[in-house]
């Protein structure tokens, strides 16, 4: 997602408690950067923070890490954060299991270790990528989910959703080929019944389109897990 400059973004985020300034020091150990002791989500590719946002209201007790590339993105993010929690009647000082990262995808194994055994990985309306040369780039792409394999948890759940049918064709045979078994698949997510769902700003946009909402829960094959 393109977004515009925004010169408040890092002076926001730099005097936020909920940024991680330096995520690199909490490589192996990101249960001491919360204040509490529980299960860990990520989300990479968090974008405008509104999944992340939700799920933390929805869940305290579980600490989500939410990671984007994009700094002025993350800006918009601890906005949306913010005013999600005040609409809730709570304040900043009550954001306490939920942390924003600036990070490269790409190099994401290097900040977040086997140690870490994180619980459940969202991947949410990421770029598709669609011509040939650049698919490599996907975040469902082979490598990538052999990199998450590195640091999930034994049973731990990929959850992924999109609008393009051509990226979640395709991600559905990477899951496959990379030794996750997929446990849930729809190809219209809000006429699935399926419970629990969060909505994102992407996906409020593409349903009010029209556009059916793809969907799957992945896991690691117990054959493919990573060897202690």
């Amino acid at each position: 997602m393109r977004i515009r400059k925004k010169k408040w973004a890092a002076p926001e985020l730099s005097v936020c408690d909920f940024f991680v300034k330096n995520p690199q020091e909490y490589a192996g150990k990101w249960r001491t950067a919360f204040k509490n002791d529980q299960p860990l989500v990520l989300e990479i590719g968090c974008g405008k923070g509104g999944f992340a946002g939700q799920y933390a209201l929805r869940h305290p007790e579980q600490n989500i890490i939410a990671v984007d590339i994009k700094i002025d993105m993350l800006g918009v993010g601890r906005r949306t954060i913010v005013r999600l929690f005040e609409e809730n009647g709570k304040t900043q000082d009550d954001i306490d299991n939920l942390l924003l990262v600036n990070y490269n995808v790409e190099q994401l194994d290097r900040i977040i270790t086997p140690e870490d055994k994180i619980e459940r990985l969202f991947i949410n309306f990421c770029n598709p990528w669609p011509r040939e040369r650049h698919k490599k780039r996907r975040l469902t792409y082979p490598r990538k989910l052999k990199m998450y394999k590195s640091f999930l948890a034994e049973n731990a759940e990929i959850r992924f959703k999109t609008d393009d049918d051509g990226l979640f064709e395709e991600s559905v045979a990477y899951f496959e080929e990379s030794g996750y078994e997929i446990t849930y698949i729809t190809r219209d997510l809000h006429q699935s019944g399926f419970e629990g769902n969060i909505m994102t700003e992407h996906e409020k946009m593409f349903s009010d389109e029209g556009i059916n909402i793809k969907f799957l829960i992945a896991r690691v094959k117990p054959s493919d897990s990573p060897k202690e």
